[in-house]
């Protein structure tokens, strides 16, 4: 194998092991945990994912889009 496929092997590996990992902890202790640690790990999945959307998608897509030096037609207001 090549570096390079063994750094991407590597890399889709510690993702994939992180979810497994995190959800076989709430698969086998959903019926331990108290309501409120529920919600709080739910609060922080869900600013994990949102942050995520911002940092990883959005910011380069705008990024991408000022780059491009197309310009944006913007729709009259009746």
């Amino acid at each position: 194998m090549t570096e390079m496929t063994t750094t991407i092997i590597v890399g889709l590996l510690i993702p994939l092991l992180g979810t497994m990992l995190g959800s076989a902890f709430v698969f086998f202790m959903k019926d331990e945990m108290s309501a409120r640690l529920q919600k709080t790990l739910l609060g922080f999945a869900s600013g994990v994912m949102v942050a995520a959307s911002v940092w990883s998608l959005l910011i380069p897509a705008m990024e991408m889009k000022a780059d491009s030096g197309r310009r944006v037609i913007k729709a009259n207001k009746l």
